[in-house]
């Protein structure tokens, strides 16, 4: 190859590489599309006493009747709410949830099947901010008549103000984070480029404890509402710059 061609090959080398080279080690890297961002995440957790109890309770009845099994039902039904109404007030927050009738079909034996039975239930949700006497709503509605149970859950009334509260903290680490570590590389934040809640599941997280039905001789049921938690979480993502 002559000097002219490789003079040639030379300047063709450099016009097409000559511009990456200025793109990455340009002095201002943040105005241009690749210019550095850092991710972190910030959490919280927020813990609080609850103030509301969700119990969720029910009767089922089982008869070769239909008819028979939802009356059966509803009598005992009503026995329960009547108990649970002289307990907590006629003004207690107490609902049906829940209402089925089925039929329950035997498993075959010896080729023949058996009757077939039906089933009532019946769930009802009592909301009370009387936790200590959690354990007595249980009782009192064991001994009226009900047999079957949803769980019990507490909760905080309006846990808006904490979790707000909770995604500020949140937040506020997210962005200690980013500032820490920029620093540490000898860089600084520019500017916030997103910042997004991470789904951290139902909030408050509630309590939730299941129990059985007691016979009226039982020892009386004993419940601790004990402490809720109220967690947060938030992505930042973040433009650096020298």
């Amino acid at each position: 190859m002559n000097r002219r061609s490789l003079y040639l090959t030379a300047l063709a080398m450099i016009f097409l590489v000559g511009p990456r080279i200025t793109a990455a080690f340009g002095e201002d890297k943040g105005d241009s599309p690749g210019a550095p961002v850092i991710r972190t995440q910030g959490d919280a957790v927020l813990t609080a006493e609850p103030d509301l109890a969700e119990i969720q309770i029910g009767v089922q009845t089982e008869d070769p009747s239909a008819q028979v099994a939802a009356q059966k039902n509803a009598e005992r039904a009503d026995a329960v709410l009547k108990a649970l109404r002289e307990f907590l007030g006629r003004d207690a927050d107490i609902r049906t949830v829940a209402y089925s009738l089925n039929p329950v079909y035997p498993v075959p034996r010896d080729g023949k099947s058996g009757a077939v039975r039906y089933t009532a239930t019946n769930m009802l949700r009592v909301k009370t901010d009387q936790l200590k006497r959690v354990g007595e709503v249980i009782d009192r509605a064991n001994k009226a008549g009900a047999n079957i149970s949803g769980g019990l859950q507490f909760r905080i009334k309006d846990d808006a103000a904490m979790r707000l509260k909770a995604l500020e903290q949140a937040s506020r680490e997210a962005r200690a984070k980013a500032d820490a570590i920029a620093s540490a590389l000898g860089i600084k934040v520019k500017r916030i480029l997103e910042v997004e809640e991470i789904e951290q599941g139902p909030r408050p997280f509630p309590r939730n404890r299941a129990f059985a039905g007691v016979a009226m001789e039982a020892a009386p049921t004993p419940i601790e509402a004990g402490t809720l938690e109220i967690q947060a979480a938030v992505a930042l993502t973040a433009e650096l710059t020298r």
